[in-house]
């Protein structure tokens, strides 16, 4: 794998119009969107904010790009869509995550349909995908994170459906859904023994119905207002609204966690690209005692140090995506590849701040903002000390 800031695919012209294409649109009209709006890095936004660039997005194919030609998507390898979630995330653009789908869009939706009844594609998952609908996803709660058994939310039978009661925290795309895909333990049978396995199901919950309040999230130290609590009081839910069946609620929630955790990386390998490719700019503009600052030996080395951390953490990532291709299941390097990037990356935007000094420090710097959101990924979706138990595992109980 070449070395490069500005990756290019030779050797699938498919995926190398599509990037090229994807990079206009991000840096051209997205852009100039943006700047209408006049949204900074801690802005609010609105769904009348996002609905255009679900439309124009699904417009230009990328949203739900990834999914199958029958769901109007392009049905992409997971190392072509890895491709374009880098550029994403190297963009620089504060929307990144309504191009592809994946706050709220066919990127969340995506991976349920399998589960789905054609009602259920009709009603909830197929206006996603044409950016009509939105949809969040609450499995966390309090005191269940990466203990999801520990969770409390619970559906009791209610003739031949359920209520639900119980409070979800970081629903990410909450203020903007229409119904969440939620996970909730069920109630145990009367007669059944104390020590019994809790059971897990997922429904798909209208966040407009009675019993059912979305409330604003805490604000993660990106400073974003994407997050949102779904408090559920004795919400009902009927037989229709049960994804799967009973009992699949984890295979849901917690299921493609190799793929998903994959996935992640590249997003987050475009935002330490664009975080080198800034302090980059920045070595050569700088000027220092009468030259520029990259002429410094200490800043060469940090740069040099970066640019290797970006390609080993990416060379690794797309090792193991095309394993996943290949219809192989690489579980150890998903553990792996995750917290790789997720130390590295942390570091490179580390020292892109240590490097832009003063100017790094300050409050919406384009690179500060990089670095609280890559800080955030040691802990999201299974912090780096997941990751190792999981190595940990694999290695010491093989098979």
């Amino acid at each position: 794998m070449t070395f490069t800031l500005t990756p290019t695919y030779e050797d699938n012209p498919r995926l190398q119009d599509l990037v090229e294409r994807l990079r206009d649109y991000l840096g051209g009209e997205l852009a100039a969107y943006e700047a209408e709006l006049g949204i900074e890095p801690e802005s609010g936004y609105t769904r009348a904010q996002l609905e255009p660039v679900w439309r124009r997005s699904r417009e230009l194919g990328f949203y739900g790009i990834h999914l199958p030609k029958e769901h109007g998507g392009q049905d992409l390898t997971y190392t072509e869509l890895a491709a374009l979630k880098e550029e994403v995330g190297a963009s620089g653009r504060l929307l990144q995550h309504s191009v592809l789908g994946d706050m709220g869009g066919p990127l969340r939706a995506g991976s349920i349909l399998q589960y789905a009844t054609d009602h259920q594609i009709e009603t909830y998952l197929e206006p996603v995908i044409r950016g009509e609908r939105a949809c969040c996803f609450s499995l966390t709660e309090t005191d269940a994170g990466s203990d999801v058994r520990a969770m409390k939310t619970v559906a009791t039978p209610d003739g031949d459906g359920w209520r639900i009661t119980g409070h979800k925290v970081f629903s990410s795309a909450g203020p903007f859904a229409d119904f969440s895909v939620l996970i909730a333990r069920m109630a145990p049978e009367p007669d059944a023994p104390e020590d019994a396995k809790p059971v897990f199901s997922a429904f798909l919950v209208d966040l407009d119905a009675p019993g059912c309040t979305v409330l604003p999230g805490e604000t993660p130290m990106s400073g974003e207002h994407i997050e949102s609590d779904i408090v559920l009081d004795n919400c009902r839910v009927e037989p229709g609204q049960l994804l799967g069946k009973v009992g699949d609620g984890l295979r849901i929630g917690l299921g493609r966690v190799t793929t998903n955790r994959l996935l992640h990386c590249p997003t987050v390998l475009g935002q330490a690209r664009r975080a080198l490719a800034l302090t980059v700019d920045f070595a050569r503009t700088r000027q220092v005692f009468g030259a520029p600052l990259g002429a410094l030996q200490s800043i060469q080395h940090k740069l040099a140090d970066m640019a290797t951390s970006y390609y080993a953490a990416r060379s690794m990532t797309y090792d193991a995506l095309a394993d996943l291709d290949a219809g192989r299941e690489p579980r150890t390097e998903a553990f792996m590849c995750k917290l790789f990037v997720a130390e590295n990356a942390f570091r490179i935007a580390d020292e892109a701040v240590q490097i832009h000094g003063k100017a790094g420090l300050v409050r919406g710097a384009e690179v500060e903002s990089i670095f609280r959101k890559l800080r955030m990924f040691r802990v999201l979706t299974g912090s780096s000390e997941i990751q190792k138990n999981g190595i940990a595992r694999q290695l010491l109980m093989p098979g």
